[in-house]
């Protein structure tokens, strides 16, 4: 999961206030109050901006947004399937 590094550094500079010691790899965004649904838009465009991705709506579950490691290894499938991967 290459893109872990750079997605943990955006959640914790724009949601942790540069307070990043909770944060695991398997922390839950959404049970922890560390993201809620607005939070979930900006991480999305962050998203969409860095890894030159498209996410639609439907892709917007827990499974693929709810914590560093889900949202790598959603990324790293988007990518894969556009073609894009690293």
């Amino acid at each position: 999961m290459s893109e872990i590094d750079p997605i943990r550094e955006f959640v914790v500079q724009n949601f942790l206030f540069g307070d990043g010691h909770r944060l695991q790899h398997n922390t839950s965004f959404i049970e922890s109050g560390i993201i809620d649904s607005t939070g979930i838009l900006e991480l999305t465009t962050f998203l969409e901006e860095a890894y030159g991705i498209s996410i639609e709506d439907h892709e917007l579950t827990p499974e693929n947004m709810d914590s560093l490691l889900n949202v790598a290894t959603f990324v790293d499938r988007k990518r894969a399937a556009a073609g894009n991967g690293t």
